[in-house]
């Protein structure tokens, strides 16, 4: 079972992550850009997520993630229960959403990935 504490740590670990309170949710993003949301009651976390995939993740385990708010389906973002998900998919969960917004050189030299670069 994750808590919104164990999401905080890997967030705030990942390079140019910010906390900040937007109505009542705990939001953790790069820039102007939300990658992962925490529910008020922090039963559930949104995050960054392919919208193209996501029906198919969902309707695959239903009983661990679910759509976002109608406000926010046209958005690339996921909902998923804090308490069906564990230490190890936290962290691959946060850091995905984190690469979907971080610029892409910075991604890669975080994750340990070679930076590749564009000729002129």
């Amino acid at each position: 079972m994750t808590t919104a504490d164990d999401v905080r740590r890997v967030a705030m670990a990942l390079p140019r992550t910010e906390e900040r309170i937007v109505r009542d949710r705990v939001t953790f993003r790069v820039g102007r850009i939300v990658y992962v949301a925490i529910s008020p009651d922090e039963t559930s976390m949104g995050f960054a997520f392919p919208k193209e995939e996501r029906a198919a993740l969902v309707a695959a385990e239903p009983e661990r993630f679910h759509m976002p708010r109608p406000s926010d389906e046209r958005y690339n973002w996921i909902r998923v229960w804090l308490a069906a998900i564990d230490e190890a998919e936290t962290r691959e969960l946060v850091e995905e959403a984190w690469r979907m917004v971080a610029p892409k050189r910075l991604a890669a030299a975080h994750l340990g990935e070679p930076v590749v670069r564009r000729s002129r």
